[in-house]
């Protein structure tokens, strides 16, 4: 009995051991599933490292140049262009026009000279205001003859030009550009003196710097001397007690091409 006792224990412990080792290399091999599966091969690895938008997306595009373009729309021809000259529909032309480079440096010459050179040798013209007067008149066109009788560059009539001649002793011949130049400027000399006197009871300073003239058409020597190169002293002098430029629209455009003239570029 001990014998088939010891038997069936022994029988019993190798049928243990193989389970147990059995056993242990099943554990072992439904542990490793799970590890195994606990990595699959659909990961969501690539949808993590797939959403680069910002890597395809281009970079934001610096801001556009239009705001930097906005002078040269300030800079387009205003509705008035104060660069437009007076010249007649039923002016003609004679001869050749002499190159504006020459008008400019007789322009320059005219506005130098010292016209009252005993009784008012301090009365000194500016070039602004010649340069500025003779291209509203005739936009520097030295061969331009305009049917009321103006002339040339400064379109001198033909009694101004009489009158200069006679009071200064002269004879200038308008038919000569640089003599046309030196004449206009001569009678602006003329003009400044004589609205100085019968405007302001004045012979002594005679200022013609812009900076004296509150606006435009306010009444100053400068602005009462270019009204009345243009319709007249007579005319000016009317308006004495008013204050009021006869034509206002011909005294803003000088002044504003005293400041900024298309000939400045010559």
């Amino acid at each position: 009995m001990k014998v088939r006792l010891f038997a069936v224990v022994a029988m019993l412990a190798m049928t243990a051991g193989c389970g147990l080792f059995g056993g242990g290399d099943d554990q072992k091999s439904a542990g490793s599933a799970p590890v195994a599966q606990s990595v699959p091969s659909d990961s969501p690895a690539p949808e993590q490292s797939s959403p680069e938008p910002a890597e395809t997306t281009p970079s934001p595009t610096p801001p556009t140049a239009t705001p930097t373009r906005k002078p040269t729309t300030r800079a387009a021809t205003p509705p008035e262009d104060v660069n437009n000259f007076e010249v007649s529909a039923c002016s003609t032309k004679k001869g050749t026009a002499v190159a504006k480079t020459k008008v400019k440096a007789a322009l320059k010459t005219a506005a130098g000279k010292t016209y009252w050179t005993h009784e008012a040798p301090q009365l000194k013209l500016n070039y602004p205001l010649v340069k500025a007067i003779a291209w509203h008149e005739s936009g520097w066109q030295t061969n331009v003859f305009n049917c009321d009788g103006g002339q040339g560059l400064m379109q001198l009539m033909p009694d101004t030009v009489n009158m200069i001649n006679g009071r200064f002793g002269v004879s200038y011949n308008v038919s000569n550009y640089q003599e046309n130049a030196t004449a206009g400027a001569n009678y602006l000399a003329w003009l400044t003196r004589y609205m100085s006197q019968k405007a302001f009871d004045q012979d002594k300073v005679f200022d013609l710097s812009p900076g004296k003239c509150r606006t435009h058409s306010s009444w100053c020597l400068l602005n009462i001397t270019i009204a009345a190169y243009q319709a007249g002293p007579d005319a000016v002098l009317q308006n004495l007690k008013t204050k009021k430029l006869p034509n206002p629209a011909y005294v803003d455009s000088v002044r504003s091409l005293m400041a900024d003239c298309f000939c400045d570029k010559y």
